[in-house]
């Protein structure tokens, strides 16, 4: 009798650790898709950020001419920062970008001065970009205003997709998360159907016989997430090794969310399948759990 005891104690230890194990393989998936919606935004806002408008100015126009501008442009509530490039240091990158002097064979310089202008990821789209351009173009001492519109169009073209197909992700993964955790849930207290059906004769409730498998759900959802949460932890902080300007991208939030997430994800499915299953044997009676 101590034996089978001893093994049954055993036993039941083993599926917990399979099941904290196999549900902390959920969470990670889950953690990861999570994460992965989170840096798309902020990838979307870096690039959009990092495009820049280049605003040429005429040949009379002069450096105080510049600074006006320059000025005027950074109390713009779609600028984010503006430099200014004379034409002397236009002609010194181009010629080194190229290897040669362009001016040397043209007999003058054939750059004109500019203004880079980077704005807000929220005005970094086709309209505002119009608009702008319109306004910017108004000015006097401006010829041209450029930008790559293709690009802002496939940014926002081809983020829009990635998001949806992470939704979709998201969506099978936790169908699937929980089909998987509810099954290993379901063959834990299938270990102890009649356990349950014992206590159910001599009156317990029903709460008072779902409480320590709840309890039981609770711990191994909190177990669960937290062994995801370091896994997750270990590869995030793996690619800030093999890349540490990716912190430009993550930051502390997003982190915080993703572990966040993966704790109410481990709670909750397990909390959610311990109910679940936990109710199907106590509707059983002692013929149906001979049967099963």
């Amino acid at each position: 009798m101590k034996r089978r005891r001893k093994y049954a104690g055993n036993h039941r230890g083993v599926q917990l650790v399979t099941l904290c194990i196999s549900t902390a393989m959920v969470l990670v998936l889950l953690g990861l898709v999570v994460f992965s919606v989170q840096t798309s935004r902020n990838l979307s806002q870096w690039v959009k950020e990092n495009l820049t408008v280049t605003v040429m100015l005429s040949d009379d126009a002069t450096q105080a001419d510049a600074k006006v501008l320059c000025k005027a442009l950074r109390q713009r509530p779609y600028s984010k920062s503006v430099e200014f490039i004379t034409r002397e240091q236009a002609l010194k990158e181009q010629t080194a970008a190229m290897g040669s002097d362009p001016s040397e064979f043209l007999g003058v310089n054939p750059f004109p001065a500019t203004l880079e202008l980077q704005m807000w990821s929220d005005y970094a789209n086709r309209d505002s970009l119009k608009w702008i351009a319109t306004e910017l173009r108004k000015n006097a001492k401006v010829t041209d205003v450029a930008y790559q519109v293709d690009l802002v169009d496939s940014v926002n073209r081809n983020l829009g997709k990635v998001n949806i197909l992470l939704l979709v992700l998201a969506l099978l993964l936790t169908f699937v998360s929980f089909s998987l955790i509810n099954n290993t849930v379901r063959l834990s207290v299938y270990s102890r159907r009649f356990t349950i059906h014992t206590m159910k004769l001599v009156g317990a409730s029903w709460n008072f016989i779902r409480r320590p498998f709840m309890r039981q759900g609770l711990m191994v959802g909190l177990v669960a997430a937290l062994i995801a949460n370091i896994v997750l932890g270990a590869c995030a902080y793996a690619l800030y090794c093999y890349e540490p300007n990716v912190m430009t991208i993550i930051t502390w939030r997003e982190l915080l969310i993703t572990a966040l997430a993966v704790f109410l994800f481990g709670i909750i499915i397990t909390e959610a399948c311990s109910y679940i299953s936990v109710n199907k044997f106590l509707r059983m009676s002692a013929g149906e759990l001979y049967k099963i």
